[in-house]
């Protein structure tokens, strides 16, 4: 699962699942190979690199990294 950054709101409708809507505010997530593509795709959100340690993970959510 990529991590990305949302830049805008985006609403994600896992396939196959037509009754279930995730809204993602801006900010950082780790979220479903098919989500990142679909919200890089519509402009919404940036791949960020995998972080390499835990530690990585709170810098890049802070926005210190």
């Amino acid at each position: 699962m990529p991590w990305v950054r949302f830049t805008a709101p985006f609403d994600f409708k896992p396939p196959g699942r037509p009754q279930v809507t995730i809204a993602y505010k801006p900010g950082v997530y780790n979220v479903p190979s098919a989500c990142a593509t679909l919200a890089i795709a519509a402009g919404k959100a940036v791949r960020l690199p995998k972080p390499k340690m835990k530690i990585e993970v709170e810098e890049i959510k802070n926005g210190t990294a």
